[in-house]
């Protein structure tokens, strides 16, 4: 088994102490409060899924940008930025020029970093730190802590599950066997709906990543406005959270192969896209714990 196999089976128990560690750390966004999210990669699209989660919770208008593509001179309450290695050079320097202006919190994985000095706030979630350059865990456990807070805030959106039911979904999504069809396939197209677009868009990049596929990713009601061309036979669209009414029949009518696990919490339904990844990596003879032209950490020279 690869590292990285290792490390995605072990997700429903990082969440479970997400949870705890959420409900004594004091630098969460608090309701009513105008929040940004950052992050780079797999970051970023974390921060798109809390952003999108949060504004439904209505808890505060919340937006999430790449660290690289932050409007700076915006007026925000709190910034929060996601960055498993503490390195990243557009989060530090993000972190540095918001310094004074702005309050800040940063979740990262490692306490020996720039980071540590560089946010107001900082949570220290390294018992989900990896050694594989893919992000799994680290990414989702990010995403639990930061729901977790929205938990113990108030009420959560219709539908949303809390983080507790997210890790026993997750406790399926690591061992229920992959579906053969979708394993075998050619082309993956990953869509979701409000905070599980997030999650589609690093599905898609997750497969990237450990495999090398040919994967895109859309809100799902996008996909009828032209991604739906790409869709045929031993292609999938797999579709994170509530599946949009009529779609699964544009799917067959196309000869695509429809994936959609519409109970299952969507965070717990990524879990599946991991596996999936290392899977196809494996079959291609690529070494998922050592992706091609990737690092753990991207540091830009001066």
């Amino acid at each position: 088994m690869s590292r990285t196999a290792s490390e995605i089976a072990t997700q429903p128990g990082c969440w479970r102490r997400a949870a705890e560690a959420a409900a004594t750390f004091d630098g969460l966004p608090r309701p009513g409060e105008r929040v940004a999210v950052t992050g780079c990669g797999t970051s970023w699209f974390m921060a798109i899924a809390y952003a999108a989660l949060r504004e439904a919770a209505g808890q505060g208008e919340t937006d999430a940008y790449p660290s690289s593509e932050f409007p700076a001179g915006r007026p925000y309450d709190r910034v929060v930025a996601i960055t498993r290695s503490g390195t990243t050079t557009e989060v530090l320097e993000l972190l540095g020029e918001l310094r004074g202006r702005v309050a800040t919190v940063a979740l990262t994985a490692d306490p020996g970093t720039p980071v540590m000095a560089a946010a107001d706030a900082v949570a220290v979630l390294d018992w989900a730190d990896e050694e594989s350059v893919v992000q799994t865990r680290f990414a989702t456990t990010a995403l639990a802590f930061l729901r977790a807070g929205l938990e113990a805030s108030g009420p959560l959106p219709a539908g949303v599950k809390t983080v507790a039911a997210a890790a026993v979904d997750a406790e399926l999504a690591v061992t229920e066997p992959l579906d053969e069809a979708v394993v075998s396939a050619e082309q993956w197209t990953f869509l979701g709906r409000g905070w599980a677009y997030g999650l589609a868009q690093e599905a898609g990049l997750k497969m990237r990543e450990a495999a090398g596929a040919w994967t895109e990713s859309y809100p799902a009601m996008e996909y009828r406005h032209g991604p739906i061309s790409i869709t045929g036979p031993h292609r999938v669209a797999w579709v994170f959270g509530r599946l949009p009414e009529g779609l699964a029949g544009d799917v067959a009518r196309v000869g695509g192969t429809l994936v959609a696990h519409a109970t299952a919490d969507p965070m717990a339904d990524l879990i599946r896209v991991q596996r999936l990844a290392v899977e196809l990596a494996k079959s291609k003879g690529y070494d998922p714990d050592r992706p091609r032209n990737l690092s753990r950490s991207v540091i830009l020279s001066p």
